[in-house]
């Protein structure tokens, strides 16, 4: 048995919620998402609540962990549609910073040339100041890539924790070299 797919997933004011087969469609203010979930699963709408269901036996490893997962997913779907959601990232290092030039972002990261990123549709990039990034969009999963795609540009270094990371990670140090005695 998912003790996550069990939990019924609230349909907000405003979002409409339509399946097809195992297509599931999510409508709401901030835009729409499709996804095809796996056989294994069921999704039912009814009086404002969106249920996940399992098409066989839940007691089985795949079928629960699919069952766990499709509601997730859902759910990611309606609250992206709804209120949306956002990364914020941190640069870390002298003369690291970030500017926005149109939708683009371009980083200043220690490198001979600016870094130049173009979020996907859907996506916002935003550059309160010059040390700090949020991303923002409404389909968590591209959000949380192109996150990913902004630290991968600098990694922070572990020695001096330069680079680009997330707002609240933490970074493993390493002690450096000692002076020779």
């Amino acid at each position: 048995m998912s003790r996550v797919g069990k939990m019924p997933i609230a349909v907000p004011a405003g979002v409409t919620v339509t399946v097809s087969g195992q297509t599931v469609v999510v409508s709401g203010p901030k835009g729409r998402l499709e996804r095809t979930l796996n056989p294994e699963v069921t999704v039912e709408v009814a009086d404002g609540v969106v249920r996940v269901k399992p098409a066989r036996d839940p007691e089985e490893p795949r079928v629960a962990a699919q069952w766990g997962l499709g509601r997730s997913l859902v759910a990611n779907m309606v609250e992206g549609v709804s209120k949306g959601f956002e990364r914020t990232l941190e640069l870390s290092g002298v003369g690291y910073r970030a500017s926005k030039q149109g939708t683009d972002l371009v980083l200043t990261v220690g490198f001979s040339h600016p870094v130049r990123i173009t979020p996907g549709p859907g996506l916002e990039i935003d550059v309160p100041n010059p040390t700090t990034i949020v991303v923002r969009g409404y389909d968590k999963e591209a959000v949380g890539a192109l996150a990913a795609r902004i630290r991968a540009v600098r990694p922070p270094e572990p020695y001096k924790g330069k680079g680009i990371h997330y707002a609240g990670e933490r970074i493993r140090r390493k002690v450096g070299k000692t002076g020779k005695k």
